[in-house]
């Protein structure tokens, strides 16, 4: 049934005229009074269901108007209570980067006035970028604080905005690293404070090339000695850029370091914001790099590596028993680890190795293998970024820091050029990425991770089912007994409270251990669920008893929630 005026109430009326009356963006507001004039009750409604909300992820939504969508408007109210965050701290410098996603030029334009307008000095990066090199100028030029407009890997309609700081903030040794609680909260009461009538400047340096190349330099030292110039042993790689940014800055990086071109999958190298060829542009999701695979059988290639469009996480796929197939966040992470521990030990005598709670348990073995410090952090580089003396860090969903003197967060561009070291490193050997885990499954025994995502038709169900495990502990899980069950919200350790659980389940046979970790997703409606299989060693056996606890508890867990 068509919507007319009259279904809208006096409020929201209210409410839209007032937006429309301070929008700077005369098409969003155009938008606005089209839908007003057709009486679409509905499309207002959704655009005015609160203000987008700003986190530690900063904001990140569908682009459109009014104030629950990215716009013109809702972006220079961020910029500004940013900018009053960083005025009431004595901080006065910004750098801000873009991404090429729609609007990402114009949110660009957008915060430099407004900081300017606010008396911040604001540098702007030359043209559309990958993530990893903003947060490297912010510390390379000493700046107080980033801001990149990308929505990462999210849907063509999205975008929006990562903030960083520069030094330390509030006690908070930042460094150039992605904004934690309080200071989210804190961001958010100056957003909601400003209204749209805000001063606006027009004075900005954009920044040169010297500061790209300072990146490029610094990251092509992550190969090493190991330039392989022997065309046998050259490792044939293919790279997409997800269409994304990153192809320019990654065949600089490869080049600087004396290593031949990838091969790109020309229809995703180029940058385009409607990402045509991909129904999500996230190298995880299924079908994502089936051109890189068509292609890489082609060109008989050795490696397929995939950035996600702002190139801060690198994903990676390999020959394994004549077949293609993906490698998993946590094989990667494990197989830069023991690299890095293996070949560079005294680079890491008073470091640390680090990864989430819901990464692999592999990473803390190889670390006391090496005699290296291991720290575990919640979920995020946020948090991973603020270990001292970090010297690799990694998450499952993808994202490494492999130089964190270089770039403090996940950064795809240097795994990936890191990856191309050691692949090339193995070609000459005569060996394999492929038989490099099986010997880290043979040293360590097997580690089977997978993620599930749960998708629930209410927020609310998850806090539900989370408050129920917290009262009446299960016995069991798909049949597998519970022998440890650990309140994240409640921790022991000196890991901070986060809503989600942990739960140890017996093994049998050669299964060491089965750790399960429920959390909400933090975003959408919908729950994550990380299972991981140790088993003693790595035979053909062990794989098949580590694949059928995983289809066993899978369906168990979603049950929970339904």
């Amino acid at each position: 049934m068509k919507t007319t005026k009259t279904e809208i109430s006096h409020e929201l009326l209210r409410e839209v005229e007032e937006w429309i009356a301070l929008d700077p963006d005369p098409l969003t507001a155009r938008e606005l009074q089209t839908w007003l004039d057709q009486g679409k009750a509905l499309e207002l409604k959704e655009s005015f269901a609160g203000f987008l909300q700003f986190g530690t992820a900063g904001l990140r939504g569908p682009i459109g108007p009014g104030p629950a969508r990215m716009n013109r408007a809702v972006v220079s109210r961020t910029a500004a209570g940013i900018a009053e965050y960083m005025q009431v701290r004595g901080l006065k410098s910004v750098v801000i980067g873009r991404d090429a996603r729609h609007m990402s030029e114009e949110f660009t334009q957008e915060s430099a006035e407004i900081f300017s307008g606010a008396g911040i000095r604001v540098s702007l990066l030359p043209r559309p970028l990958p993530t990893p090199i903003l947060a490297f100028v912010l510390r390379h030029l000493g700046i107080d604080c980033g801001v990149m407009v990308t929505a990462s890997h999210n849907p063509a309609a999205d975008n929006g905005y990562k903030v960083y700081l520069g030094g330390t903030v509030d006690g908070v040794a930042y460094n150039g690293s992605q904004i934690i609680s309080p200071a989210d909260s804190q961001i958010s009461s100056y957003i909601r404070s400003k209204n749209y009538s805000l001063p606006r400047g027009d004075s900005w340096e954009v920044l040169g090339d010297e500061v790209i190349e300072e990146y490029v330099s610094r990251t092509a030292l992550l190969a090493g000695e190991a330039r392989v110039v022997d065309d046998e042993s050259r490792p044939i790689i293919v790279y997409s850029a997800m269409h994304g940014v990153g192809t320019s800055t990654v065949q600089a990086v490869f080049r600087a370091a004396g290593f031949s071109d990838p091969v790109l999958v020309a229809a995703q190298s180029e940058p385009d914001p409607d990402f045509p060829t991909v129904a999500f542009p996230n190298p995880e999701e299924p079908g994502a790099i089936d051109l890189s695979l068509e292609l890489a059988r082609e060109v008989n290639a050795d490696l397929v590596i995939a950035n996600d469009p702002d190139a801060d996480r690198c994903a990676a796929a390999i020959v394994d028993d004549g077949y293609w197939r993906m490698i998993s966040g946590d094989e990667l992470g494990s197989l830069f680890a023991e690299y890095l521990a293996s070949t560079q030990p005294r680079k890491f005598i008073d470091r640390s190795f680090a990864n989430s709670i819901v990464s692999s348990s592999l990473l803390k073995k190889i670390a006391v293998r090496h005699g290296i410090d291991f720290k575990e952090t919640l979920t995020g580089f946020k948090w991973l970024a603020k270990i001292p003396n970090l010297g690799f860090g990694y998450e499952e969903a993808i994202g490494y820091c492999v130089d964190p003197l270089t770039t403090n967060d996940k950064d795809g561009v240097s795994a990936a050029i890191l990856l191309a070291r050691v692949a090339g490193e193995l070609k000459s050997r005569g060996s394999t990425i492929a038989s490099y885990l099986s010997l880290i499954n043979e040293k360590y025994g097997l580690h089977r991770t997978v993620q599930i995502s749960i998708r629930v038709s209410k927020l609310s169900t998850i806090d539900d089912v989370l408050d129920r495990l917290r009262r009446v502990h299960p016995d069991a899980i798909g049949g597998v007994r519970v022998k440890r069950f650990d309140d994240l919200l409640h921790p022991t350790g000196s890991l901070p409270p986060t809503n989600g659980i942990r739960l140890y389940l017996a093994g049998d046979d050669n299964v060491d251990d089965v750790r399960v970790i429920i959390r909400p997703s933090g975003t959408e409606p919908k729950v994550k669920c990380y299972i991981e299989v140790v088993c003693k060693t790595a035979t053909a056996t062990d794989q098949k008893q580590a694949d059928s606890l995983i289809e066993a508890l899978t369906p168990a867990l979603s049950g929970l929630f339904q």
